[in-house]
């Protein structure tokens, strides 16, 4: 009975052997092994976010609050929609920086000081509202992304709506940029 127990064990971390084998290998027999890209870091992505997450926990504030707050002098509302979307409709007086154009340089010239109150908002804040609002999935809500990443260069005074509003009931004010 020992001699099997030895063997399945040899057999076992032969099997671990080439599954981490197979894991790194590349994708086709005649790539070379990806080298890690510095400017790319899942493990500190993922740290952020852990962070972030919990800071936000105490930074989703009521359509009431959130009216209130971007009235007073000095508060910032992002919209990090598309700018198609928010030429559809927008939160009236919101600045727009698409997601994807967040970055070191744009956050410098449109949001230069770190330490300023932002208000966000995005697509699954608003019901009845496809066409300028269209929903995504839960996990993929924009406000989570523009949250953490606002959070990753150093932005810690942000604010999220947090429930969904019907846009007809809305008490928040919107306009259009369409011509």
């Amino acid at each position: 009975m020992r001699p099997l127990v030895g063997m399945r064990r040899n057999v076992a971390s032969k099997l671990l052997i080439l599954a981490a084998a197979l894991i790194s290998a590349p994708a086709r027999p005649d790539e070379k092994p990806l080298v890690a890209n510095p400017a790319i870091d899942m493990k500190g992505y993922l740290e952020v976010s852990r962070e972030a997450a919990k800071h936000r926990e105490s930074r989703r504030v009521s359509e009431e609050n959130f009216l209130e707050m971007m009235r007073e002098p000095g508060t910032i509302v992002l919209d990090a929609r598309s700018r198609e979307k928010y030429d559809e409709l927008h939160v009236k007086g919101a600045i727009n920086i698409p997601f994807p154009d967040i970055a070191v340089e744009s956050l410098k010239r449109m949001l230069p000081d770190s330490s300023a109150r932002i208000l966000i908002y995005c697509n699954n804040n608003f019901a009845k509202a496809e066409g300028p609002f269209p929903a995504k999935a839960a996990v993929a809500s924009l406000n989570i992304s523009t949250y953490i990443s606002l959070y990753s260069y150093g932005y810690r005074n942000v604010y999220e709506l947090g429930p969904k509003v019907d846009l007809v009931k809305s008490v928040l004010p919107f306009e259009s940029s369409k011509r």
